[in-house]
């Protein structure tokens, strides 16, 4: 990994009204790297994202993404960046070929790099033959790997995945990571949220918010060890047991 902070929030914070949904939180992220964002419902872990997308104003704190400011230029930071989601990805009554156009357009690029683009993409997952099929006729574990590339087409310096394997098999769910294994090692930094505790293993490095406030922040390895656990599930419990919010 190298050492550029693609990813800088100092003292973030996001209050509505009387509650604080984000509390002061600090970390970086490392251009290529796998980073784990976990936290139970209602931890702030959504509504600190909406932050560094550019969605949602810090009340109080700093931040950057990809070395934008996410308080003063939220509209770069969105031309910047990937995003998918578990609950939306891409259009199901769309052909596999329309929705890349789309996203291609939407993301600015040209007819000639969408072309191009879209041809390795469809050798590389290999959906040449699926090109004019509709979404909702391929297969699940298709549409994870396709939704991932339609996101990260315009080669984004950072890509964020809130939950995208959710509901989906374990086999898929690896075939998944291999893409996000890919991404990271040709330089883009990957921002991952997951209720999977088993994927947060894949991650190099692993943030636990509990109420608003990073709790925990290390490797999975080193985490396990300063916890005295043996997988990233007993740590999540250890950590985040004593959790106010979400009970």
């Amino acid at each position: 990994m190298n050492d550029d902070k693609v990813i800088s929030v100092d003292g973030l914070t996001k209050r509505f009204g009387s509650f604080t949904a984000v509390d002061s939180i600090s970390f970086d992220v490392s251009k290529g790297e796998i980073f784990g964002f976990l936290g139970a419902n209602g931890a702030g872990k959504t509504t600190a994202m909406r932050m560094l997308c550019g969605l949602s104003r810090p009340t109080a704190g700093r931040g950057s993404v990809a070395g934008f400011d996410i308080a003063t230029q939220a509209e770069d930071i969105k031309r910047h960046i990937g995003y998918m989601s578990q609950k939306f990805s891409l259009y199901e009554e769309l052909t596999v070929r329309e929705n890349v156009r789309l996203f291609s357009t939407i993301y600015g690029l040209s007819d000639r790099e969408t072309a191009e683009r879209a041809a390795i993409m469809f050798d590389r997952l290999e959906m040449t033959s699926m090109r004019d099929t509709l979404v909702s006729d391929i297969p699940t574990g298709w549409k994870q790997k396709l939704a991932f590339s339609v996101a990260t087409i315009h080669r984004p310096a950072v890509v964020f995945l809130d939950e995208p394997t959710g509901g989906v098999d374990p086999l898929t769910r690896r075939k998944f990571w291999e893409l996000i294994y890919r991404a990271s090692s040709e330089g883009m930094t990957v921002f991952v949220t997951t209720h999977y505790l088993d994927e947060a293993e894949y991650c190099h490095r692993i943030s636990i918010m509990v109420d608003g406030r990073i709790k925990a922040l290390d490797t999975p390895a080193a985490l396990k060890k300063e916890y005295g656990c043996r997988t990233m599930d007993e740590v999540f419990r250890s950590v985040a047991g004593g959790a106010v919010r979400g009970q």
